[in-house]
């Protein structure tokens, strides 16, 4: 699931049957399309295709609905050429894992207000959500882990002021502070900047944990027969730190940093739906999904919450992974 995530985050215009950033006013809330094997007649294809979509307008309502046109079949294709674009923005390319020919359409997941295929969008705002998660679970990481190690090894009066730091960043609630740091950041900055203070944010109380668990980690082993040999040997405080102590809790934090990802994930998610997280030109799948906060759209055009499951499988990928990890990295795990 990680794997896939990353892979269709990356090449999002490949996967996308058309341009990303395509506005067409004409294809507005299309539903999804359905792919067929068997037509109206009851024939079998073994080719996947497609029937054409029209527009009708209900006479009482004047609400605009699109239909399938049986009379229009369009076989689906893969590795097609069509519009061009760049790999990771230098390599040109105009190859296209699936699409249709002629003027037929195919939208897996439907089209949103701007008439821009869901599905390549959702793709292309992966790079931003899982991005934007990994950088500050770094940062969370780094810091948690250089204080926890400090702390744990140093004991005595560091670790009491490490320990009451960390009880002191403890006392913020964690979802009032993100929506209160989000709200005043300035929407004329450029992207960057907004990217980065975003992930600063996210790990601005998520390091606490980490760095607890990893004191605690660094306690048990400072009194160790090999961590008393460094220093019998003469081994400096950061060689026994880095060499020593830090590579022996490093699966711990491996496992820390895949569960901590998909929190962040959820928590960019939230403060995106509700407006004060990343805002265009950015994309990420919350900012997608803000499109269904209006009941009435929701009720019309379900297919616009279909970015969830983007959501949805990055956080189970990323706790598999950690509970993977965490089996791995014990000693005492039953195989």
């Amino acid at each position: 699931l990680v794997l896939g995530l990353a892979v269709m985050a990356i090449l999002a215009d490949f996967f996308s049957p058309y341009p990303l950033d395509e506005i067409n006013l004409q294809d507005t809330f299309i539903a999804p399309t359905a792919v067929h094997f068997v037509d109206a007649q009851g024939r079998f294809h073994l080719r996947p295709f497609v029937y054409a979509h029209e527009l009708t307008i209900d006479p009482k309502t004047f609400e605009p609905t699109w239909s399938e046109n049986t009379d229009k079949m369009y076989p689906v294709a893969f590795f097609v050429q069509g519009p061009e674009y760049k790999i990771l923005g230098l390599i040109p390319s105009r190859l296209h894992l699936f699409g249709v020919e002629g003027d037929g359409r195919i939208h897996l997941m439907g089209t949103d207000k701007f008439g821009r295929d869901l599905f390549g969008k959702s793709c292309q705002a992966g790079r931003i959500s899982l991005a934007m998660a990994l950088f500050g679970t770094l940062i969370s990481v780094t810091i948690g882990s250089v204080l926890g190690v400090a702390s744990g090894y140093y004991g005595g009066r560091t670790d009491d002021l490490i320990q009451r730091f960390v009880e002191f960043v403890n006392c913020f609630p964690q979802l009032p502070l993100w929506m209160s740091l989000a709200a005043i950041v300035p929407r004329n900055w450029d992207s960057f900047r907004i990217f980065v203070i975003m992930s600063f944010i996210f790990a601005l109380l998520s390091w606490t944990v980490l760095a607890r668990e990893v004191r605690g980690k660094v306690m048990a082993f400072r009194e160790t027969d090999f961590i008393l040999a460094a220093k019998e040997m003469g081994a400096s405080d950061a060689r026994i730190i880095f060499l020593h102590l830090y590579p022996n809790s490093l699966s711990h934090v491996l496992v820390i940093l895949t569960l901590t990802i998909p929190s962040i994930i959820l928590a960019e998610a939230f403060l995106s739906f509700l407006g004060i997280g990343i805002q265009e030109p950015l994309i990420s799948w919350g900012l997608l999904m803000r499109n269904a906060q209006n009941i009435q759209t929701l009720g019309q055009y379900p297919w616009m919450m279909s970015p969830v499951f983007f959501i949805i499988a990055a956080v189970l990928g990323f706790n598999f992974l950690g509970d993977g990890l965490r089996d791995a990295a014990d000693p005492y795990a039953t195989m």
